[in-house]
């Protein structure tokens, strides 16, 4: 099918792209100590030159103790991190690219990669890491505040620094999505509760904090999945009506765009429709969405850890979503973390020049 409408511009309040292709974040442990390299700035650099319309980092480490489960993960608070950062978004502006820095907190989730601790407490919302499995305590009142005022920090920061927007990092199990979920979230105050809307106030609370900390005009990415690392099958809506009561009360905080993780993205979300989880987001909030999972690839990203490399994959069938008004941006992961020149080549036509994924491309920056 033609891919013309994947390369249309796209505006949202301040943000101009254009074309329609995100950069998905993907973790990358190249920043030794927290620390953006000038490796760093150049990975991001080549993407911009070779025509992303939005690169969203890597995930990033909010000012919370143990906010990362990883010591080469970059951070995004500090004079010498912030600093690196500043590089990384010359570089790509340089280059004619637009860039939103992911915010992360990894809350409780493990790195089964590494023995590393991080420094101070864990933030969990009741101690579990996931179902059943408690190793910390539940955060105080005081150490919610803080995460969240984290998030705001972290947002202001990246305005500052000149980036184009921000996401927020709210699925795969990890903080936010670990206050979203019923399985580590057992909290029976304030911040937790029996629905799907209740347990959704803690990044309530962030979007709001993070909005008054950028303005109005300020472009707020939100990103979130229903499964997660520690259980693929997890679901936080089972029906329409519970993803309403999810993501409605997030868009009147201030999301713009609800970035959908699924690990296929064209697998429908409910029985009975053809839409996936970004189709439906824009169906029952009206905010724009970004539809990713498996674009460009034959495969999905956990078969590469047991071994299995993913072919270049046919696009029609994301440009038929995309052209009924599915979705409005897709992003492309390991497709782009293993060819800076993806995009470029899939616009030009050269399909025969792109790359096969295997796990050996996680560990070098292309």
């Amino acid at each position: 099918m033609p891919l013309d409408s994947l390369f249309e511009p796209f505006r949202l309040k301040s943000l101009s792209l254009p074309n329609r292709i995100v950069m998905a974040p993907m973790t990358r442990s190249f920043s030794p100590d927290g620390v953006a390299t000038a490796e760093v700035a150049a990975y991001y650099r080549r993407r911009a030159e070779n025509d992303v319309g939005l690169i969203v980092s890597e995930g990033t480490g909010v000012s919370r103790p143990a906010s990362l489960n990883d010591p080469n993960v970059p951070r995004f608070h500090g004079a010498s991190e912030l600093l690196a950062w500043k590089q990384v978004i010359d570089a790509v502006h340089a280059a004619g690219g637009r860039m939103a820095p992911q915010l992360w907190h990894v809350g409780s989730a493990r790195n089964p990669a590494s023995d590393w601790k991080a420094p101070g407490p864990i933030d969990s919302p009741s101690g579990l890491s996931s179902p059943g499995k408690r190793f910390t305590e539940p955060m105080t009142e005081e150490a919610i505040a803080d995460a969240i005022s984290a998030f705001a920090r972290g947002a202001a920061d990246a305005k500052r620094l000149g980036f184009d927007c921000v996401e927020l990092h709210g699925a795969h199990g990890y903080l936010i999505d670990q206050f979203f979920w019923a399985g580590t979230n057992a909290r029976e105050d304030h911040w937790g509760g029996a629905t799907i809307a209740e347990r959704s106030r803690f990044a309530v609370e962030v979007v709001k904090a993070v909005r008054a900390a950028v303005g109005e005009d300020y472009v707020v990415i939100l990103r979130l999945s229903q499964w997660k690392q520690q259980d693929f099958t997890a679901r936080l809506a089972e029906t329409p009506a519970e993803m309403e009561a999810w993501l409605q009360p997030l868009s009147e905080a201030g999301v713009d765009i609800f970035h959908c993780s699924q690990r296929r993205f064209w697998e429908p979300e409910f029985e009975g429709s053809e839409l996936n989880f970004a189709g439906w987001a824009k169906k029952v909030t009206g905010k724009a969405t970004i539809t990713v999972g498996s674009v460009g690839l034959s495969g999905e990203f956990v078969a590469a850890f047991r071994g299995e490399a993913s072919k270049p994959a046919s696009l029609d069938e994301l440009i038929r979503r995309y052209e009924r008004g599915e979705f409005d941006l897709v992003a492309v992961g390991r497709a782009l973390l293993n060819d800076p020149e993806w995009v470029r080549k899939v616009r030009t036509g050269r399909t025969g020049e792109l790359k096969e994924f295997s796990r050996e491309a996680l560990g070098v920056l292309v």
